[in-house]
């Protein structure tokens, strides 16, 4: 979550969805049954080291690292929750004093803190301990969150442990500490609540959202018959597709498949964050995929599709709405459909915390396709689109970059990296042009143009045709033929 989105909460009341707690040197005493609270009812923000008042108190700089390791390391201890429902807080600085912020989601399941089962209200946290008000809490659970659906019958041997595996892999390279890590495969399994037992049946068993996430494919489709994810091309042949992936796979397989179809379609853009190169296309998809993926209803048959079309990208989804309509990125409570598989993807790094899907799309799809907006529509059947822009030319930019990236890491840094993209960009799309046309186009000063265009020509990347007074400078025969088969890969 961003500071904005922090400093922000900062200027609202405490109400069911936000808490403040002073937190000087270590723990609030009554951390936990808040947690337990929100985790049991809608989940919600709480933020450490402010007052009642909203006023930043602060937590002791000295102290910081501990109390963001008991928290954890409670979070996942039985004794303190039960079941563990690990939470990740984050440290901000505002105002000159630190404050930590702790996101906790709503729950698939019913949790307890210290034995006991808490609820919240506007009032805050209450202990409840009437029969019928704990079944109302399993009732309304059991009918929201289907991928809490136990089924006695499933079994280890169902789940595939290739996947498994490679989860704990994906774990390790997001949080080498991570403390699910030393667990055994059932431990794991049971610590992130894909195992539980129904007080009041007595069944238990694995979970969907275990199936769903691990399964073999044969025990998927077993348990959903209609369970798909089907992935089309239609820019050419807009009736039918010019290319599909149809997924019937567990979700860690599929994000992989379809962030790979992505790739094949969708061009890349040369984007700098700080001194960073980062892809945008991962950036915004992640999160698209990672959408259609987690927060879908497995349960309805309306099946799952990611189409890309020459201008946008649309997903569609079955959905339990949490309201009506368009979502807007300045007013939106987090509201995850299948929490514990929502969980698991956090801790795999494959999205941040929740929530963070929609601002990184308007974030960086303000660079990706200037101009343009994403738009999500909450409804029954969850709806994406994301503008893309003009394929062609992104597809241009993203060949010459792939060509030409290599050959320019090796001599110059990162900055002059950038700008010789571009003007190859410029040349390429308009063979023929002067320094100072290009300089005019690029918004750069002719001067320095002229000397990053030498740095093309020692490369060989570039060349000038023609008389001094009318040539212009070309693209090489060279480095033409390095995209054009760069190009007949990408179709292949």
């Amino acid at each position: 979550m961003s500071i904005v989105i922090v400093e922000r909460l900062l200027n609202k009341a405490e109400n069911i969805r936000l808490e403040f707690k002073e937190a000087t040197t270590g723990l609030p005493g009554t951390l936990f049954e808040t947690i337990c609270a929100m985790l049991n009812r809608e989940g919600g923000d709480i933020l450490l080291g402010v007052d009642d008042d909203n006023r930043i108190i602060g937590i002791d700089p000295g102290k910081i690292n501990a109390i963001k390791a008991d928290l954890v390391n409670l979070s996942n201890n039985p004794q303190k929750l039960d079941p563990p429902f690990i939470l990740f807080p984050v440290v901000y600085k505002i105002k000159g004093k630190y404050l930590m912020h702790v996101q906790v989601p709503v729950s698939s399941q019913v949790h307890k803190s210290g034995g006991h089962v808490y609820d919240r209200s506007n009032d805050g946290d209450f202990r409840i301990s009437q029969p019928n008000r704990i079944a109302e809490l399993y009732n309304r659970k059991k009918a929201h969150y289907t991928e809490g659906t136990i089924y006695p019958y499933l079994s280890l041997d169902d789940l595939d442990i290739t996947v498994i595996q490679k989860a704990r892999s994906l774990i390790r390279n997001n949080n080498a500490n991570h403390p699910w890590l030393h667990l055994d495969d059932k431990q794991l399994l049971q610590t992130a609540g894909f195992w539980r037992r129904d007080l009041q049946t007595g069944q238990e068993g694995y979970t969907l959202a275990a199936a769903l996430l691990f399964g073999k494919d044969e025990i998927i489709l077993n348990i959903l018959p209609h369970y798909k994810t089907d992935a089309l091309v239609r820019i050419n042949d807009t009736d039918r597709y010019d290319d599909r992936d149809y997924v019937q796979c567990n979700l860690v397989t599929a994000y992989d498949r379809l962030m790979d179809f992505i790739g094949r379609h969708l061009p890349d853009k040369f984007y700098m964050e700080g001194d960073q190169r980062i892809s945008l296309r991962t950036k915004i998809f992640r999160e698209i995929i990672a959408n259609i993926l987690v927060h879908r209803e497995f349960t309805n048959a309306y099946p799952a599709t990611i189409t890309i079309f020459a201008d946008r990208v649309e997903t569609v989804n079955a959905n339990v709405p949490n309201g009506a309509g368009p979502i807007s990125p300045d007013r939106f409570a987090p509201f995850p459909k299948n929490p514990s598989i929502a969980k698991f993807f956090i801790q795999l790094g494959r999205v941040e915390e929740l929530g963070s899907g929609i601002l990184n799309v308007n974030k960086y799809l303000a660079a990706y396709s200037p101009g343009n907006k994403p738009a999500f529509i909450e409804a029954d059947v969850f709806k994406s689109i994301i503008p893309i822009g003009d394929t062609v030319t992104d597809t241009v930019t993203d060949t010459v970059t792939d060509t030409v990236h290599q050959l320019m890491e090796r001599k110059f840094g990162i900055n002059v990296i950038g700008r010789l993209f571009n003007i190859m960009s410029v040349i390429y799309k308009t063979p023929g042009l002067r320094s100072n046309m290009i300089a005019a186009t690029l918004g750069i000063d002719n001067k320095n143009i002229r000397r990053d265009i030498q740095k093309l020509q020692e490369l060989k990347l570039v060349i000038f045709k023609g008389i001094p007074k009318t040539g212009g400078y070309f693209i090489t025969d060279e480095a033409l033929q390095n995209i054009k088969e760069d190009n007949n890969r990408g179709q292949r």
